[in-house]
Order: structure tokens, then C-alpha cells, then sequence
């Protein structure tokens, strides 16, 4: 007994638990909870309602989570982290977007689910193929029984108070929760969301903090893994539960709801400003003589590229099928690749800026910064519970999540030493800023970085401004309200990235997002919410591992967002 406590105490379920809960719900049992909570009526002769824990899920009654703001961050937080078909159409009204949609998109709305989501596919194209009607019967059975499976009757009613033609994209976007993932396409969407702007910083991370700070960077890795596992115990334990805003309702009420979401699209609307910082960079690094004179009002390189960049992305923002974006922004797994493999050719064969001293070991003054990068880089659990509902196998998600961190640690861990032993003291922000311009990698490595955040812009405003929308009186969600709110979104993000002083302290902006918000979504908050839906079930191990976190996650949070936010305001004077 004491060593099966043990085995449980880090939550790692194995299969038979979850064929164990497959096989309560068929019964009309207790869904896979540990304790009996439910009423025990549940016989399979009596109705296919006869249990509350599968209601929802058998007779299609909405969920209470699914009735409140944002209700439409599951379908956005798809598209951010996911690929669809490429279809491109403008927000606006019936007729334009009757004109502007393909005709396949228009002829699958209003079909099935089953349909659906046979014919639209995740990352990338499922193998599986069905071979016999039972095996299709099946497949059926094991969609609708799923916690992301959403009839009819439940996505009229979770949207009903916005107008039909501006719905968040139901035909073209509502597809995610009905897809079925592979083991493979699900570690591609993890390493895709993780792998963004943050592996550019981490060889200056090892400068502010030396070379033991790369332990931190495997520690938050770590850590991000266990807590990626409590969402999932999290979403598990209670029906109805299908995203990170859901499971802060279902731990500490409304409130809870409203502020992990706001703390979310915080992230992501400081995201939005790091890609102008981003782009601002590397393009006045290419073009350092670039200016822009109107009368006596002169825009250097970096107000001019910031700005140039704000009206590319503006359009994109408008766009009411982002499927197109979220098949090319998909490619940030190869982006990722690609660049780090230019460093190391950088390096290696062009012979760049091998620094003749061993650097420091350990820079204290510099760990702060340092914790706010590295933890930057893990910034993905808000999309993890959309990743694991769309695990054809669920039980495998802890593995998944494994193989994405394991990954991309590789990744950061490879272009933070190569790149701190190329340039030493001297690393830039954006290790990007740092590569000879005349080389061929660098050119490659520089344009692969500034195109990749310009197709992920819109994805990652988009979630923010649909939640907006939903605040919207029903008679003003038309259609040049909407293009205003998107617009008047981006200028502020232009606004807040051209208050950043002489742009190469992006860094500085990064460990900030990193210290303030990354902390609490990553690691404190699922560790909050665990100990609050399952206070009843949690083991002492878990009860002092997540206290643990959680202690450790505020005093990282406190340290290094005070020390980005005093660096930052030394920069003015």
C-alpha cells in the first residue's frame, strides 16, 4: 500500500487508470474519480442520463464553465496553437464573407461533428484509417464521450449573444476540439508553441547570469513538466473542463476565472509587443542607415521599422480566417531549428567570434534577469490543456509534454552555450544582433527572425481581441467596430514597444513578461488550482512539492520583476 501511494504521489496515471475511466463512464459511473462523489444511480437500463458526471457529455447540456467570459478562448487558443487548412477571408458581413470563404469551408458548416472532423486535419495529417464499421462506430463513441466534445445545442447557447456573422470563427475555427491527435503531431504543437523569441535570448541569459545559471533553465524545465501534469489532474476532475480559464473557475469561482484570463491575455498582448521590439531590432540591424524625415520630425531605424512592422501585422489582425497564418507560423518548429543550426555554422564554420575567455561561472547581481528569460521560454501552459484534448490518446499526454520540454530545453540549452562562447561579454539581447551581416547564415538566421513574428502576430492578439469583442453589446459586434478595437489593439502594443528605451534592451522586456506573468501561469497558479480542486485527494508528497513551487514561483516572480522593472527605468536616465 505504501508503495502505491508512492507511485501515485507525482501523478503519473498509467494506462489501465485511464481504460479504468473510460470504462466508469460507459457505465454511467464516476467518470474516473478516486472517491465515489456521484449518487451511484447509474445503471445503463434507466436513461442515458441516468449519471451527472457524463450528462453533459450523453444528453449535450452546456457546461456552466463554457456560459462565461472569455467563452471564446478555446477556439482561439486552437487557432494560436494549431494548424488549419489555409483559407483566407476578411472580417465583415454575410455577403463578404460568403464571397471571400472557399466553397469547401461553406459546404461542411452545419455537418456533424463526425464529419468534420474527418476532413479537417491538425498539424499534421492523421495515419489512422478506419477498417471496419466498428472501429468507425467506435472512434464515434469515443469523441462524443470526450471532454471536448461539444453538441449543437451547447455551442448555440455558449455563443448566443454574438450576431451570427461574427461568431469567433465557428465554421472555420470551431474544428479543434473534434480532431484527434497522434503522439507526434502533439509533441510538434507543443515544441511549436515553446519554441518562439525566447531561445533568442538565452545566450544572453548566460551572460547575466553565468554558466551555472543554465541549472535554472533545466529546473524551470522540470518544473513546467510537473505542472503541465496537474492541469491535466485538473481538467480530469471534473466534467465540463476543457481549458485553463475553466479550471480557475473550478478552483476559486468567477473570480478566479476572470483573473487567471486576464493574466493569460496579458501574456500574450506582451508577446504581441516583444515581436515590434523583435522585428524593430533585427531590421535596423540589417538597414542601420535607414531613416524617415517629415519636416522637422525625424524617424530613425527603430521607430521606423516598429512602425512599418505595426501596419504589416494590422491588416493580418482583421482577418476573420487565420488559418492561413496558422499554416505558415506552424513552421516555427523549423524556424527554431534553423536558426540555431546558423549559429552554430555562424561559429563553427565561418570561424565568428570564438571568445578566447571562459566567461563567468556564476553572476548573482544577474541571476534575476537571468530566471525571468529562462522561464520566458516556458511560457506555454495556456495552450496546454487544448493539446491535451486533442490527444487521440490521453494517456500518452504526459509523455507528449515530455518530449516538447525535453526538446526545446535541448534547443535553448544548444543556442545558450554556442552562442555565449561565440560572443562572451559582448552578447547582445537577440543573439540575432550579434552575426556579421555579411554572412549568408546570418542573413538567414536574421530574415527567418523577422518573418516568423509577423505571421504569429495576429494569432496572438487575436485570442485577446475576440474576448473583447464578447464584452460588446450584441448591436455594436459589427463589422467596423471590430476592425477599430483590432486596430486601436496593435497601435497600443506599437505604443508600449516604441516606450521601451533604445529597443536593444528587449531583453529587459523579456524577463520582465518571464518574471511577472510566465511564473504565475506556469507555475504557481496550476499549482494553486490542483491543491484547491483536489485539496480532498492529494497526498502529503504533493500537498509539499506543490507548496514548494508555488513558495518557489513568488520569490523568482518578486526578485525578478523588480530587478527588470529597475533596469528598465535606469535606461530613461
Amino acid at each position: 500500500m505504501k508503495n502505491s501511494v508512492s507511485e501515485r504521489s507525482f501523478l503519473i496515471e498509467s494506462d489501465d487508470e485511464d481504460a479504468a475511466a473510460v470504462e466508469d463512464g460507459k457505465r454511467g459511473g464516476h467518470g474516473g474519480e478516486e472517491s465515489g462523489d456521484d449518487d451511484g444511480s447509474g445503471s445503463d437500463s434507466s436513461s442515458p442520463c441516468d449519471s451527472p458526471r457524463v450528462v453533459a457529455a450523453r444528453c449535450g447540456q452546456p457546461s456552466s464553465y463554457t456560459q462565461q467570459w472569455p467563452q471564446s478562448y478555446r477556439q482561439s487558443i486552437d487557432m494560436y496553437s494549431s494548424v488549419h487548412s489555409p483559407n483566407l477571408s476578411f472580417l465583415g458581413t454575410p455577403s463578404l464573407s460568403r464571397l471571400s470563404n472557399s466553397f469547401l469551408t461553406n459546404s461542411f458548416r452545419g455537418k456533424p461533428p463526425e464529419i468534420i472532423s474527418s476532413l479537417i486535419k491538425p498539424l499534421l495529417p492523421a495515419s489512422t484509417t478506419p477498417t471496419s464499421d466498428d472501429h468507425q462506430q467506435q472512434q464515434q463513441e469515443d469523441i462524443r464521450k470526450s471532454s471536448h466534445y461539444l453538441p449543437p445545442s451547447r455551442k448555440a447557447s455558449s455563443l448566443e449573444r454574438i450576431p451570427e456573422d461574427h461568431r469567433p470563427m465557428v465554421g472555420e475555427h470551431e474544428v479543434g476540439p473534434y480532431r484527434q491527435c497522434s503522439y507526434f503531431q502533439g509533441v510538434m504543437n507543443g515544441v511549436n508553441v515553446l519554441c518562439g523569441v525566447g531561445i533568442l535570448s538565452t545566450p544572453y541569459a548566460v551572460k547575466q547570469g553565468g554558466w551555472l545559471g543554465l541549472v535554472i533553465l533545466a529546473v524551470l524545465g522540470a518544473l513546467a513538466w510537473y505542472t503541465g501534469i496537474l492541469l491535466r489532474r485538473c481538467l480530469d476532475s471534473k466534467e465540463g473542463l476543457e481549458t485553463y480559464p475553466d479550471i480557475g473557475h473550478a478552483a476559486f469561482g468567477t473570480a478566479g476565472r476572470i483573473i487567471i484570463s486576464i493574466i493569460l491575455y496579458m501574456e500574450l498582448y506582451a508577446c504581441c509587443i516583444e515581436y515590434l521590439i523583435l522585428e524593430s531590432d533585427n531590421l535596423s540591424n540589417l538597414f542601420p542607415n535607414a531613416h524617415l524625415t517629415i519636416g522637422s520630425l525625424t524617424l530613425d531605424s527603430h521607430v521606423l521599422f516598429a512602425i512599418l512592422t505595426a501596419l504589416i501585422v494590422m491588416p493580418t489582425t482583421w482577418l476573420r480566417d487565420l488559418s492561413c497564418l496558422s499554416f505558415v507560423s506552424a513552421g516555427g518548429v523549423i524556424a527554431s531549428i534553423v536558426i540555431v543550426s546558423c549559429l552554430f555554422w555562424v561559429g563553427l564554420v565561418d570561424h565568428v567570434g570564438t571568445v578566447k575567455s571562459e566567461g563567468t561561472a556564476l553572476n548573482l547581481p544577474g541571476i534575476p534577469i537571468a530566471i525571468g528569460l529562462y522561464g520566458y521560454c516556458y511560457s506555454g501552459h495556456g495552450v496546454f490543456p487544448n493539446i491535451y484534448s486533442s490527444l487521440k490518446k490521453r494517456n500518452q499526454f504526459p509523455a507528449v509534454l515530455f518530449t516538447c520540454i525535453a526538446l526545446s530545453t535541448v534547443l535553448f540549452a544548444s543556442a545558450a552555450i554556442m552562442g555565449y562562447i561565440m560572443f562572451g561579454e559582448s552578447t547582445e539581447s537577440q543573439f540575432t544582433l550579434n552575426l556579421p551581416p555579411n554572412l549568408v547564415a546570418s542573413k538567414i538566421a536574421v530574415w527567418t527572425t523577422v518573418t516568423n513574428p509577423i505571421t504569429k502576430y495576429a494569432l496572438t492578439m487575436t485570442p485577446l481581441a475576440l474576448s473583447l469583442e464578447e464584452l460588446l453589446p450584441p448591436n455594436q459586434q459589427t463589422y467596423p467596430n471590430i476592425v477599430m478595437l483590432r486596430s486601436a489593439l496593435v497601435v497600443s502594443s506599437l505604443i508600449v514597444a516604441l516606450s521601451v528605451p533604445f529597443f536593444a534592451f528587449s531583453g529587459l522586456v523579456m524577463s520582465l513578461v518571464g518574471s511577472f506573468l510566465t511564473m504565475f501561469v506556469a507555475y504557481i497558479l496550476p499549482c494553486a488550482c490542483f491543491l484547491a480542486i483536489l485539496r480532498s485527494k492529494v497526498t502529503w508528497y504533493q500537498v509539499a512539492l506543490c507548496v514548494f513551487i508555488i513558495v518557489v514561483g513568488l520569490c523568482c516572480a518578486s526578485v525578478g520583476t523588480y530587478s527588470s522593472l529597475s533596469n528598465i527605468i535606469q535606461k530613461y536616465h
